[in-house]
């Protein structure tokens, strides 16, 4: 992909979605920077664009301004660490509603958009917790195991029309998000969006940004416990 591109950031008044518009407005692309509170986006050279991903008419009007748009990047998360069986049900529903169907929402009206603007690129920004399933991330771990089902499955729908899906997994990264994480166990964003632009550039389907993830993707094919045998959430 080496025409100009135009990207919308979900998520990109802070952390990793902050870096990622950093990135590709550093490599000469047009980017709508999406948030719930435009007003908090304070990115020079983007467009703050006000978009609540869990919020259908909020992605249809997000989807009206920014009709140009050839590279999408679904970033915007949460966090509630709730577990899954004494985890305020609420909590449980927000990950999904957020990662899942938020995402969801996102692609399907954008995806066409993508398409008619002559084809480009989305990007899923996922997490090790894909792949790994601890007990004390059971919701925002079982949000992203079916978001990373949703990126393979649109994967294949979309090839045939000129969009390329690319999933993004890292584990901890320096953000607010994980403040109570040691910081020498966590990565530095602006590291993980330069790689993850690149991958998207490339096409690659799967960018791995980090050691942990790099295990834990390995852990998917060993039967040193037998066929079909999990692998284990210490990484």
């Amino acid at each position: 992909m080496t025409e100009k591109i135009t990207a919308l950031v979900t998520g990109a008044n802070r952390g990793l979605g902050k870096q990622l518009a950093i990135e590709l407005v550093a490599r000469g692309a047009k980017v709508y920077a999406a948030a719930r509170r435009p007003e908090t986006v304070d990115l020079p050279g983007v467009i703050p664009i006000q978009l609540d991903i869990t919020d259908p008419a909020s992605v249809r009007r997000a989807a009206r301004i920014a009709a140009d748009v050839t590279v999408l990047v679904n970033n915007a998360g949460v966090s509630t660490r709730a577990n899954l069986l004494i985890g305020p049900i609420e909590d449980v529903r927000l990950e999904m509603e957020t990662h899942y169907f938020g995402t969801l929402n996102v692609i399907r009206a954008f995806a066409p958009i993508i398409e008619g603007n002559g084809g480009g690129a989305i990007l899923n920004v996922l997490s090790v917790l894909s792949w790994l399933h601890p007990h004390t991330s059971g919701a925002y771990a079982s949000a992203k195991a079916a978001a990373w089902a949703l990126t393979d499955a649109v994967r294949e729908e979309l090839a045939p029309r000129g969009v390329s899906v690319s999933a993004l997994h890292v584990g901890y990264m320096d953000t607010d998000m994980v403040t109570y994480i040691p910081a020498d166990q966590k990565t530095d964003p602006a590291v993980v969006a330069r790689l993850a632009v690149d991958g998207v550039l490339d096409g690659a389907p799967e960018i791995i940004a980090d050691d942990i993830s790099r295990h834990a993707k390995a852990a998917l094919s060993d039967t040193r416990g037998g066929e079909g045998a999990a692998p284990s959430s210490r990484a």
